[in-house]
């Protein structure tokens, strides 16, 4: 075990991230170098070739180019200064001629011969006697001529590198170019990268334990191994968005001290058919050289996905991807020491060979924590923010029923930021519950104008669900209610329940339809009209009756029987179709029963709204007066109580006219001449 130790110590410090294993490809680098080279040497050849061109001068003796001369052969001549003292004379003959140059023959057709400064005066009266044109040229700075030819070939050299190097992978050697499709994404983190440990994971007690197991294997086999104990093949994590899988893998990177490679399901998959069946390849290949080491795959069900379902046939690229994930999980081949470690928030679309054990031995289930839970994750999240004495997490634990861990980080985000915009140094109580209605009901909608008379129907329909939860013993208590518009409601009213739910009796489920039809109820009693407030309250009415008599067996008439069998498509990854399996009567009977437990509420919503008829009076008639009323105030009221009076411009929610915006000022300019003209006609 030292001995593996002191091997990944080593490997992760010569770690790079191109390179998992720490080792260099002696083989590709000499390779590219010798490639490199053979064209650079090949682009200076051609460059002189194109200099020189085809008709090159032939260097020939003085004596051979005084026979030329004396036998009138030469056609004309060039002087050139060559050195100090020397010059060369380079011309072209009448017709070529053939020399014996090193005992072999050859033709001549341009020459060039070196002679000293002396001769040259003797050569030009022999070549005006003969008739030969002669002319001086200026030899330019040779290293100069070769540095200018060269410089459009170092150009076109430079952008062929460039665009080899971006079809590699760019100048990193990345893994993102045409020629490493099939390597894989997956990133190899160390240890000194991962600050998370499970001292950051709170709500998850369950999940820590199974993981811890398989941190504890990895430190210690021998301690498992004695006893005939073999470390599991895979662990995948489930549940709900938000509930921290992907933190629970970082925190297992953290606490391991072993490699870890994290890569996502939708990473394997490429329009071309066999890359990520490669890429999976590559991927446990890097992991047996890092082993013991742990592969993380996020979002496992882009890739594993039901088998036979898709719009391919057997042979698309996902399919195939999958079995090479499941011969390398658990194939002749075995992978000892590589522990997967999968994160998926729909389970229920998973390939069954993928769940078997041998590939993935346990099922981590991570849910929606509860209230202790809730507890631990904002302690968590405030270990860093200031917090006023006041602050009461056990109480802000309560008040967030259903919120996951990310929902929660976001909501201590949220009051940290609210108490920053208001110049505070430390975060209050008063800022928590602010930010949890922000994140709960909706952020508020201040610039909202709304009419006198819809303020009212609105404060009788939401004092309507109020006092019918109020006066139902099955009910959630009522936590606050609202008729500051949020989000697309126009007011809105929340429960806390007192104990977490897991299973709901037939009474829960009617007091929900009840209390949800009384805001309708409040406004055919008060008002006798309906509006369309109410359309989302008869939607959730609907649905829990539909389910009360189709799939949980609550109807007396119809028995315990689930109608409606559900027809799943896996490629879509959801339900699109719901199968008939019964009779037409069934179906009449069906609808009569959901209709008579909606109206069943519905009547017991009225009756309870019409006895007492004077506190839904009252406690509107407050709730319009201060828009906001939470649970103490709304039993202070029912107890006949007065509440202390609303101070001038003292509710914070309503908003200050001087901070909306110039259209908003100029619409309640408008309305209030238009009620001036209205009341001036009244009076006429």
């Amino acid at each position: 075990m030292e001995e593996n130790n002191s091997k990944n110590q080593k490997q992760r410090k010569n770690f790079n991230p191109q390179k998992p294993d720490g080792d260099f490809d002696w083989g590709k680098i000499i390779k590219t170098v010798f490639s490199w080279g053979a064209v650079i040497i090949a682009a200076v050849i051609f460059m002189q070739l194109m200099r020189t061109g085809t008709a090159s001068n032939v260097e020939i003796t003085f004596n051979q180019y005084k026979q030329f001369l004396n036998d009138n052969k030469i056609k004309n001549v060039k002087i050139i200064k060559s050195d100090i003292n020397d010059y060369r004379i380079e011309g072209s003959l009448k017709e070529k001629e053939k020399i014996n140059s090193n005992n072999a023959f050859i033709d001549v057709k341009n020459f060039s011969v070196i002679i000293v400064e002396s001769d040259i005066q003797e050569q030009k009266k022999l070549w005006d006697e003969k008739g030969i044109a002669y002319t001086y040229v200026k030899e330019s700075n040779e290293w100069i001529s070769v540095f200018l030819g060269f410089i459009p070939w170092l150009l076109l050299f430079g952008v062929w590198i460039f665009f080899f190097r971006r079809m590699q992978g760019g100048a990193g050697g990345g893994t993102r170019g045409i020629f490493n499709f099939g390597k894989s994404r997956a990133k190899l983190i160390s240890e000194s990268q991962i600050k998370v440990t499970f001292k950051d994971v709170a709500g998850a007690d369950e999940a820590k334990l199974e993981l811890q197991e398989i941190i504890e294997f990895l430190r210690e086999p021998a301690k498992f191994q004695k006893l005939g104990g073999k470390i599991p093949r895979g662990v995948l994590l489930l549940g709900p968005p938000g509930t921290g899988k992907t933190l629970l893998a970082r925190a297992v990177a953290g606490e391991a001290g072993v490699p870890f490679f994290s890569i996502s399901g939708a990473d394997f998959v490429e329009m071309f058919v066999g890359v990520g069946a490669s890429r999976v390849r590559d991927l446990f290949d890097q992991g047996k050289k890092n082993a013991p080491c742990i592969i993380f795959i996020d979002e496992i069900d882009a890739v594993g996905r039901h088998r036979g379902a898709g719009l391919g046939g057997g042979h698309d690229e996902r399919e195939q991807t999958l079995n090479q994930l499941l011969v390398e999980m658990d194939g002749f081949e075995q992978n000892s020491g590589v522990i997967i470690i999968a994160a998926t928030n729909r389970p229920d679309v998973l390939d069954p060979a993928l769940l078997r054990p041998g590939r993935f031995d346990r099922q981590v289930v991570v849910d929606r924590p509860d209230v202790k839970g809730r507890e631990g994750i904002l302690k968590v999240h405030t270990r860093k923010i200031p917090l006023e004495p006041d602050v009461d997490l056990t109480v802000l634990a309560k008040g967030t029923p259903g919120l996951a861990g990310a929902e929660l980080a976001n909501l201590v985000n949220e009051a940290a930021l609210l108490a920053a915009r208001k110049n505070k140094k430390k975060v209050g109580m008063e800022d928590f519950e602010e930010a949890k209605d922000k994140v709960m009901m909706g952020m508020e909608r201040k610039s909202m104008i709304i009419s006198e008379n819809e303020k009212k129907i609105t404060a009788y329909h939401e004092i309507g669900h109020v006092l019918v939860a109020k006066m139902i013993p099955d009910s959630d208590p009522v936590h606050k209610v609202t008729i500051i518009p949020r989000g697309r409601a126009l007011g809105v009213t929340t429960y806390l329940p007192v104990d977490e739910k897991h299973t709901y009796s037939k009474n829960y489920l009617d007091a929900m339809i009840t209390y949800a039809l009384g805001g309708r109820a409040a406004e055919k009693i008060v008002f006798n009209q309906l509006t369309t407030g109410a359309g989302n309250d008869i939607e959730k009415a609907t649905g829990i009756a539909r389910k009360m008599v189709c799939e949980w067996g609550m109807s007396e008439k119809l028995g315990p029987l689930a109608y409606g069998a559900k027809e799943e498509e896996i490629f879509l990854g959801r339900e699109i179709t719901k199968h008939k399996d019964y009779s037409e009567k069934t179906a009449q009977e069906i609808d009569d029963e959901i209709k008579k437990i909606v109206l069943d509420g519905m009547i017991r919503a009225e009756k309870i709204l019409n006895d007492n008829i004077d506190l839904l009076h009252r406690l509107s008639k407050e709730l319009l007066e201060r828009e906001i009323l939470d649970s103490e105030e709304i039993d202070k009221i029912m107890r006949g109580e007065e509440l202390p009076p609303v101070k001038k411009n003292g509710n914070a929610s309503k908003p200050n006219e001087e901070e909306l915006p110039e259209h908003v000022k100029n619409l309640l300019e408008e309305k209030k001449k238009r009620e001036q003209e209205n009341s001036s006609d009244a009076n006429a």
